[in-house]
């Protein structure tokens, strides 16, 4: 088991890439050139917005609107604790997020196995980009070998200079972004005792998942019994994990088969729950 507490995390603003300015707090990481490589984060949308224009990426989103609303198109948005599945080669955006706008992401490699490059590798990619062309709007600027004036997607530009390769996308196995009200689906009684549980989705044939967990005070969930990295997004209450107290805004990573580890509810308890895809 690895934890990451929001309330124990420095805050990052995002590169140049995009534009406007969003803080983040990177609670998880993965591990590099695994094609389940993943970042859990936090965001926050900061003075002036944050724009991006349409466009996909080869890896996999999922998105969990903590307070506000979140864009995905010029007309639609994730409503405030709606969660949103964004799959790898699948377009959005344009994007126009509000100040103040507060969310979890889940970053992961998609189902077609290319993996996710890691923040530390974008960033150091970005910083050598901004030395030779400019990102604007969400575009990278600069000027090809034969002194002619080219633009492409920022995330590609980065994507190609840090891998040495053209960025291919898998063909999309969906036609949109899937938008999910968890409200609208039912609690069921877990195995576990006092362990509620609801799936939201399960997408693709490598089997990501999607879902939320709830525990009464006292209740034990088994974390760590997947075939595949479970991670958990605390939304509410306390728990015991490992001889320590945690509360909100709190990660959790089950490596495959790791468990079961014991999670104890102190008080009543809710968490996202994501089952990345098994390969």
């Amino acid at each position: 088991m690895r934890v990451g507490k929001a309330s124990d995390t420095d805050v990052e603003q995002v590169g140049t890439m995009r534009e406007g300015k969003l803080d983040q707090k990177h609670l998880l990481f993965g591990e590099d050139d695994s094609p389940n490589n993943y970042d859990l984060n936090m965001g926050l949308t900061g003075g002036g917005g944050w724009r991006t224009p349409r466009h996909r990426h080869n890896f996999d989103q999922i998105r969990y609107v903590i307070q506000g609303e979140l864009p995905y198109t010029e007309t639609e948005v994730l409503k405030e604790g709606w969660v949103g599945y964004f799959p790898e080669s699948v377009h959005y955006g344009p994007q126009e997020r509000a100040e103040g706008l507060r969310t979890m992401v889940l970053q992961c490699g998609g189902a077609s196995g290319q993996g996710y490059l890691s923040v530390a590798r974008r960033e150091a990619v970005n910083a050598e980009l901004n030395k030779v062309g400019e990102f604007k709007k969400g575009l990278y600027h600069y000027t090809d070998a034969n002194g002619v004036a080219q633009t492409k997607d920022g995330s590609e530009a980065i994507f190609e200079h840090a891998t040495g390769g053209a960025l291919r996308f898998a063909a999309p196995r969906y036609t949109d972004v899937i938008a999910m009200d968890p409200d609208a689906y039912d609690w069921h009684k877990s195995q576990d005792t006092g362990v509620e549980e609801k799936w939201l989705g399960r997408f693709t044939e490598r089997d990501l998942r999607i879902g939320f967990l709830r525990l009464d005070a006292g209740a034990v969930y088994q974390a760590g019994q997947f075939n595949s990295i479970e991670i958990l997004f605390q939304t509410k209450g306390r728990v015991t994990a490992g001889g320590t107290e945690y509360g909100p805004e709190t990660g959790y990573e089950f490596l495959a088969n790791e468990g079961p580890v014991q999670v104890e509810a102190v008080e009543p308890t809710e968490f996202l729950r994501m089952v990345l895809h098994t390969f």
